[in-house]
C-alpha cells in the first residue's frame, strides 16, 4: 500500500453523490471516524442522514436549491472553485477566504446509468437525454485535474483501497494513489461521454447529412482492460485484452487464455453461430480456420464426421459444439489433444472429465457473437479499418438464392449448398469448400488463387479418404474463369455455390451446365482476410 508522505494534503472536507450506492455508507462512516465532514447530495445525502451520519447538504454550502428537478444542484463556485483551489497558491487560498468557501479534498462521484436506460428497447430520446449526467462528470474532472490536492473515486471497487490507506496515513493520500485515481476518473468520464456519442450516432435522424451514414463520422471506444496476455501473437510481443469479455464466454477449467486462443475462440463461436439452431453440429478450427465441420443425429456423430475430414490437422486445436457436451462425445473428442473446447452447456460430469487435463480449456459459450453491439475494427497503418459485421445469415438464406443453371439443386443438394455456405463464410480467402451429407470433405483455405484453394481442398479429401462424388462446392466469392468450376465437377462435385458477378459468369454457368452441375448466385461475397 503506498506511503503518503507528511506533507500530502490531508482529507478534511469530502463530498460524496452517487448514482450506484453500493458500499458508500460504510465509505461515508471510515471517512467519518477520520474526522472528514462530508457534504452530499438529494438521495446520497438521505442514505447517509437515515445510517445516522453528520452530513451536509450542497444546498446549504452554496446558499442555492436544487433547481430544475435536480438539474442544476453542484454547479457552483463554492463547490468547483474550493475543488480547483490550488492549495500552494495564495492568491487561490485567499478567493477561497473571501468567499467564506473551504477546500474540499476527496469525491466520491458515479454517473447516471445512461448506457442501461438508453439500451433498454423502450427507451426514448428525451428518457435517454434524462440520463445524461452533467454535474457529476463536471465534479469528477475537476477533482481530477487538480488531483495534486484532491482525490476522487468513481467507483464503490475502490472504497476499500481509499479508506484503508486513508487510515494508515492519518487521512492522507499519496501523491501515486491521487495520480491513479484521476487516471480511472478521466477514463470514466470518457467512457460515460463515449456512450452518448454512440447512441446519438444510432438514433434515427432525419438530417439528411445523416441519412446514409451507416458508420459513425469519428470513431472512438473506450475499454477497459479485462485480462494481461503473457504476450501477443508471438512471444517478444505484449498483448492485453479489453472490453467485456464474460458477456460472451465463461471460462470453466484450464490455464488462462492466450492472445491466439481469443482469436481462435471468436472464430469458433462466430462458425457455430451459423448453426445455432441447427441439428447437433461440431466444428474443429486450427488458426481460426475450421478443419471440420459436421451436422448429424448426434453430437457424438458429428464430432466422428468432422474429424474424418481432417485427422492431422485438429490436434492441439479448438472443439466448438452447438449444444450441451455430453459425455460420449467428450470422450470421442478426449482421444486426442484439444486445447479448448466449447458448448452452450455441459451434462453432469463431463466438465470434471474433461479438466483431468490440466493442458485443456473449457469454455461455456454464455451469448453468440452476433448479439455483440460492436463494430468490426482492425488496425492498419496510419489508423483503423472499421466495417459493419458479417451477420449470420438467416434461417432462410435458400429464398435469397438464385439458380443460374438449366438444372436446380435436389433437394439434398440444396441442404449441403446451405451446409457448405456458411462453413466458407468462416475460413479464409481464397476458401473452396467441398461437402456432402452436411458434412465437410474438403476445406482449402488462405490460398494465392482460386484453383489454389480448390486443389487444395481436393488434396486434403484425398488425403482422408473421403470420395468427392455427388458433392457440393461452395466458394467464398465468384468463380474468375470457367477452370475452377470444370475442376470441380471433374472431382465428383454436382453443385455449386457461389456469388456470382464475374464479367464471365456466362462462361462459368455454360460449363456448369455443360457437366450437368446444378449451380446458385447468392449475389454475396465472404471474403475473410
Amino acid at each position: 500500500m503506498p506511503t503518503a508522505s507528511s506533507d500530502a494534503p490531508r482529507i478534511e472536507r469530502a463530498l460524496l453523490s452517487v448514482y450506484d450506492k453500493t458500499g458508500i455508507v460504510d465509505f461515508a462512516r471510515r471517512l467519518v471516524e477520520l474526522d472528514v465532514e462530508l457534504i452530499s447530495t438529494g438521495g446520497t445525502a438521505a442514505a447517509l442522514r437515515d445510517a445516522g451520519l453528520p452530513v451536509t447538504d450542497v444546498a446549504e454550502v452554496t446558499g442555492v436549491p436544487e433547481i430544475l428537478e435536480g438539474r442544476v444542484k453542484t454547479l457552483h463556485p463554492s463547490i468547483h472553485a474550493a475543488l480547483l483551489a490550488r492549495r500552494s497558491n495564495p492568491d487561490d487560498r485567499a478567493a477561497l477566504d473571501d468567499r467564506g468557501d473551504a477546500p474540499i479534498d476527496l469525491v466520491a462521484c458515479n454517473l447516471y446509468p445512461f448506457e442501461s436506460v438508453a439500451k433498454q428497447p423502450d427507451t426514448d430520446r428525451a428518457t435517454a437525454m434524462e440520463n445524461v449526467d452533467i454535474g457529476g462528470p463536471t465534479m469528477i474532472r475537476a477533482a481530477a485535474k487538480n488531483h495534486a490536492s484532491v482525490g476522487v473515486v468513481t467507483t464503490p471497487d475502490a472504497y476499500e483501497a481509499v479508506a484503508t490507506e486513508l487510515e494508515k496515513n492519518d487521512g492522507r493520500l499519496s501523491e501515486a494513489t491521487r495520480r491513479a485515481l484521476a487516471t480511472d476518473a478521466f477514463a470514466h468520464t470518457t467512457a460515460y461521454d463515449q456512450a452518448i456519442h454512440d447512441y446519438l450516432g444510432d438514433v434515427d435522424t432525419d438530417e439528411e447529412e445523416n441519412a446514409d451514414d451507416a458508420l459513425p463520422r469519428t470513431y472512438r471506444e473506450t475499454l477497459p482492460r479485462a485480462q494481461s496476455l503473457r504476450y501477443g501473437e508471438n512471444p517478444h510481443q505484449a498483448g492485453a485484452l479489453y472490453g467485456d469479455p464474460g458477456r460472451f464466454f465463461d471460462q470453466l477449467h484450464g490455464a488462462d487464455l492466450s492472445f491466439n486462443n481469443l482469436l481462435d475462440l471468436t472464430g469458433a463461436i462466430s462458425l457455430i453461430d451459423e448453426f445455432r439452431d441447427a441439428d447437433p453440429t461440431c466444428a474443429i478450427l486450427k488458426h481460426t480456420n475450421p478443419c471440420g465441420v459436421a451436422t448429424a443425429e448426434t453430437l457424438e456423430t458429428a464430432w466422428q464426421q468432422a474429424f474424418a475430414t481432417d485427422r492431422q490437422s485438429p490436434y492441439g486445436g479448438i472443439v466448438v459444439v452447438n449444444r450441451p457436451l455430453d459425455r460420449p462425445t467428450a470422450e470421442a473428442i478426449d482421444e486426442i489433444f484439444t486445447e479448448i473446447i466449447i458448448a452452450p452447456g455441459f451434462e453432469t460430469g463431463v466438465v470434471d472429465f474433461l479438466a483431468e487435463n490440466d493442458r485443456r480449456r473449457v469454455i461455456r459459450h454464455v451469448a453468440a457473437a452476433r448479439e455483440t453491439d460492436r463494430l468490426d475494427v482492425r488496425s492498419v497503418l496510419g489508423g483503423l479499418l472499421v466495417q459493419s459485421r458479417n451477420s449470420v445469415l438467416p434461417p432462410d438464406i435458400t429464398d435469397h438464392w438464385t439458380v443460374s443453371t438449366e438444372r436446380s439443386p435436389t433437394s439434398q443438394e440444396q441442404s449441403d449448398l446451405d451446409f457448405a455456405w456458411r462453413v466458407v463464410k468462416h475460413v479464409k480467402s481464397n476458401a473452396i469448400v467441398y461437402a456432402r451429407d452436411r458434412t465437410t470433405l474438403g476445406i482449402g483455405a488462405g490460398q494465392m488463387s482460386r484453383i489454389d484453394a480448390s486443389e487444395l481442398a481436393v488434396r486434403k479429401a484425398t488425403k482422408s479418404e473421403l470420395d468427392l462424388t455427388g458433392s457440393v462446392v461452395a466458394s467464398d466469392a465468384f468463380f474468375p474463369f470457367a477452370d475452377g468450376l470444370e475442376a470441380a465437377a471433374v472431382e465428383g462435385a454436382r453443385a455449386a455455390i457461389q456469388p456470382g458477378g464475374s464479367i464471365r459468369d456466362d462462361e462459368v454457368i455454360d460449363a456448369a451446365d455443360e457437366h450437368d452441375v446444378a449451380m446458385v448466385f447468392t449475389g454475396q461475397r465472404h471474403f475473410r482476410h
